[in-house]
């Protein structure tokens, strides 16, 4: 069982920067891919960024250039700098890992950070 913790949200001005942190407990493995989603109120969540063990990265159209998803693999940490935020980020942002353990798939999510983007 693998639980994850975030923190690092809250209110920003437009332009400004936030870097979410979540924390996994328990057994990490080299098939995990960590990532950040989001969603805002009446929309679907969508995918933010996500990251393997080995540091490949992917991101939406809609953060390159601006977000930047890392991870210590040491601590169990994947964290996403936000910078030049825009009020069209605000969202409830949720960190997700999914491994596979002898063939089966694994999914954990964490109960989610909310991050307001506004003036």
């Amino acid at each position: 069982q693998v639980q994850l913790v975030e923190s690092g949200g809250g209110l920003v001005q437009p332009g400004g920067s936030l870097r979410l942190s979540c924390t996994a407990s328990g057994s990490i493995f080299s098939s995990s891919v960590m990532g950040w989603y989001r969603q805002a109120p009446g929309k679907q969540r969508e995918l933010v960024a996500d990251i393997n063990y080995v540091s490949s990265t992917n991101y939406a159209d809609s953060v390159k250039g601006r977000f930047t998803i890392s991870r210590d693999n040491a601590k169990n940490t994947v964290y996403l700098q936000m910078n030049s935020l825009k009020p069209e980020d605000t969202a409830v942002y949720y960190c997700k890992i999914v491994q596979w353990i002898g063939g089966t798939r694994y999914e954990y999510w964490g109960q989610g950070t909310q991050v307001t983007v506004s003036s």
